[in-house]
């Protein structure tokens, strides 16, 4: 079985590197990064590399993360990668819009490095029952 594939995207160093080295621990995953939704679009398909599951900051500077959710989905070849956002604002409404946006999942901020990789794991196998 081959890892599961992260693309992890935000524009925050600190928050970035702590992500990655916490899914970097759970040895089913592979990790990239990048620091803009630019970037991300970059990354995605480049050499030849797919992600399984995109995990997206909301709130970036330049592309955000709806509007990088919106360009990866009118690409034929990325509009199946699911896209779980990573977001502080996690009121009800806010979780509601971002998977009308489509959004399988929203994981809050800051998140537990020791449960983010448990996380992801959930919302994808609850993307798969539904």
């Amino acid at each position: 079985m081959s890892a599961l594939q992260v693309l992890y995207v935000d524009d925050e160093p600190d928050i970035r590197e702590i992500a990655a080295i916490a899914l970097g621990l759970d040895p089913g995953i592979g990790v990239r990064v990048a620091d803009s939704g630019e970037q991300a679009l970059a990354i995605i398909g480049a050499e030849g590399w797919w992600p399984d599951v995109i995990l997206l900051d909301v709130m970036m500077p330049g592309m955000d993360g709806p509007a990088v959710l919106a360009a990866i989905a009118q690409a034929p070849r990325s509009a199946s990668i699911p896209i779980v956002f990573i977001t502080a604002r996690t009121q009800s409404q806010d979780r509601a819009r971002l998977l009308q946006l489509g959004a399988i999942g929203v994981i809050g901020k800051p998140f537990d490095p020791m449960t983010l990789a448990k996380e992801l794991r959930a919302v994808l196998s609850a993307e798969r029952v539904s």
